[in-house]
């Protein structure tokens, strides 16, 4: 309960860059981490990982394996991820510096995770976060995003499924999450196409 009561604070205090009144649910973050590889040592990129509901299932599924690097805007929210998650390198950065992250530590992530809001994803310089995110990716690498089900028809939701379908080869839409509130869907993109 504190942690929704901290999301609807932070919501209140920033309604475009949190944008959503509470975290996400177990079932939620159970579809959203279902393409991390049950074996080897993946490396799984978390945008905009908040108050850790999603985080918690990944760390679950890595069980001590691969690499978990979380990029946080809110400070206080990625403090506290690293306080929680002693496994997960809780990074407070912007998503469009995961590029560069990764090149510092000579990697290419297999799965990138994402719960950030569509504003998140509006181009800067031109350049979508998207393509950012597909050629973050190994070629068999795999993406996932999340979007409430109410809103799946505006416009911002339009945009980032074609922006999906841009950058990777499938695009595959789950079955409604009904006991997520409000109700919403997990979007699963696999093998980027390459920009180079």
């Amino acid at each position: 309960m504190a942690s929704a009561a901290r999301f609807l604070w932070e919501f209140a205090k920033a309604p475009t860059t949190t944008a959503a009144l509470g975290p996400s649910s177990r079932a939620l973050a159970e579809r959203m981490a279902a393409p991390i590889p049950l074996r080897g040592d993946p490396v799984v990129v978390e945008l905009g990982p908040g108050t850790g509901a999603f985080t918690e299932v990944i760390q679950r599924r890595l069980a001590g394996r691969g690499m978990h690097l979380a990029l946080e805007l809110n400070e206080r929210w990625a403090a506290d991820l690293d306080r929680r998650f002693p496994g997960v390198e809780s990074v407070c950065a912007d998503a469009r510096a995961m590029p560069k992250l990764l090149a510092d530590r000579g990697l290419r992530a297999d799965v990138v995770v994402s719960g950030l809001p569509w504003a998140a994803h509006a181009p800067v310089d031109g350049v979508p976060l998207m393509r950012l995110i597909a050629d973050s990716l190994g070629p068999d690498g795999a993406f996932a995003q999340f979007g409430y089900t109410w809103t799946s028809w505006a416009p911002p939701a339009r945009r980032q499924r074609a922006d999906m379908r841009a950058e990777f080869e499938e695009l595959v839409v789950s079955r409604t999450v009904w006991g997520n509130l409000p109700p919403a869907v997990a979007y699963l993109a696999r093998r980027p196409r390459r920009a180079d």
